[in-house]
């Protein structure tokens, strides 16, 4: 056992640095990036619920209450490719990123509480966006070039313990760190010089999510669950330094710097409000289940001159309603692998709470999934397709048409077996 979670801990370390995925939408200029989703394919392949799911073999990371129903030690890891068309009512682009989503260990502790820790990227940063500038006239006299990457990750750790036969509790803790780059710079027609203005910061803090479970028969073959998660306030500190410097300004767009001109530290903050899940669900143990989930939180709250993203921006209430669920022929088929294989659906709606030149930036997305079994074991290859539009091309803004494709594996065995003598 102590070689396996060596071994595991080797992989968390070298995943680490990959985690620091690139973004391809110009949503992520605003605060600290995209909100990932936290969430196992298998969750988001139904439309991302979770809160009221659980399994003795595959995780989810909705509610850590869900921990306690683990029987087998579990290794999930996951990839996605996210590809996106842009459409500003004029012009449209087409982009794509493809990284890692989670690498996440779990494992049972007694017959009635489990163990999981592992690593998510938290938000992601990726944009690069040119604004024209023009006379009373019309003639182009000056080009604003807005770029940033990078994002924040977060090590987790959580414990699930089952209270009686039908209530679950679990608690978890995050540590959040990242790494964030911005840069503006600004080229007019006819003059020598240009100016850039870069932004370097690092971005920490701590959060604590508390879970609970309930689960009850409604009938022989019938299982009514429902759970609830609540993540805490929370406080991420944004340090760094901020410049700015004259260049050439060269028609090929070379960045040649001259004199910096400009110093600037910064000390600031992003507060996270309390967020909260609330879900519900009927089915029958590995055979079919169908759930409905809601989640809302306040509006996030960052401090004045909040790097270079002073923009017309602000944040309100976000909410997001998801229905969804799974179906699987014969969970222990024999004879037939294809009546072993799980499929997913569902839809979410999220209002994201980003306000952009007065607009609300909304997101609709429906979701696909399939789990392949493999060999005769409890591991699995998961695949999930999600298809969806987020934003509008009123007010200046653009509407992002995406497809995202993602891979999980999902490893279960027992490490502890009693040895048997022949």
């Amino acid at each position: 056992m102590i070689k396996k979670i060596i071994g595991f801990l080797a992989l968390l370390i070298s995943f680490n640095t990959l985690a620091q995925r690139n973004n391809i939408s110009p949503y992520s200029f605003f605060g600290i990036g995209d909100n990932t989703i936290n969430k196992s394919v298998e969750e988001i392949g139904m439309g991302e619920i979770g809160g009221a799911f659980n399994s003795s073999y595959q995780l989810g990371f909705t509610n850590p209450a869900s921990y306690s129903f683990l029987r087998f030690t579990t290794y999930a890891l996951a990839g996605e490719n996210k590809a996106i068309r842009i459409d500003d009512g004029t012009n449209k682009e087409n982009g794509s990123a493809a990284a890692l989503s989670y690498l996440a260990l779990g494992f049972p502790i007694g017959e009635n509480a489990g163990f999981v820790f592992g690593l998510q990227p938290n938000t992601t940063v990726g944009y690069s966006l040119l604004q024209e500038i023009t006379d009373t006239n019309g003639d182009l006299t000056a080009l604003n070039l807005f770029a940033g990457e990078g994002g924040t990750n977060k090590v987790f750790a959580g414990f699930g313990h089952k209270i009686g036969k039908q209530f679950s509790l679990g608690l978890e803790a995050s540590y959040i760190f990242g790494t964030i780059e911005n840069s503006l710079l600004n080229r007019r027609d006819g003059a020598p010089l240009a100016t850039m203005q870069k932004s370097d910061s690092d971005v920490q803090g701590f959060s604590i999510k508390g879970g609970v479970q309930y689960q009850a028969k409604v009938s022989k073959k019938l299982k009514l669950k429902a759970g609830a998660t609540v993540d805490l306030n929370n406080k991420l500190t944004n340090k760094g330094r901020e410049i700015r410097f004259s260049l050439l300004n060269v028609p090929d767009g070379s960045v040649l710097p001259r004199d910096t001109t400009f110093v600037n530290s910064f000390d600031l903050t992003v507060k996270n409000p309390i967020k909260t899940v609330l879900s519900v669900g009927i089915g029958q143990e590995n055979k079919w289940y169908a759930g409905l989930e809601y989640s809302f939180q306040n509006a996030l709250i960052f401090d004045d001159g909040f790097s270079l993203n002073n923009s017309n921006f602000s944040y309100k209430k976000a909410n997001r309603v998801s229905i969804g669920g799974f179906y699987t022929p014969k969970f222990n088929s024999v004879t037939n692998y294809w009546q072993r294989l799980t499929y997913r659906a569902g839809f979410s709606y999220k209002q994201t709470g980003l306000v952009v030149n007065n607009t609300d930036i909304n997101d609709f997305g429906i979701s696909f999934g399939v789990g392949l079994p493999i060999g005769r074991q409890l591991s699995t290859i998961n695949l999930g397709f999600e298809l969806g539009q987020r934003g509008e091309t009123t007010n200046n803004l653009v509407k992002e048409n995406y497809f995202n494709f993602r891979v999980g594996l999902s490893l279960s065995d027992k490490w502890f077996r009693k040895r048997q003598l022949d």
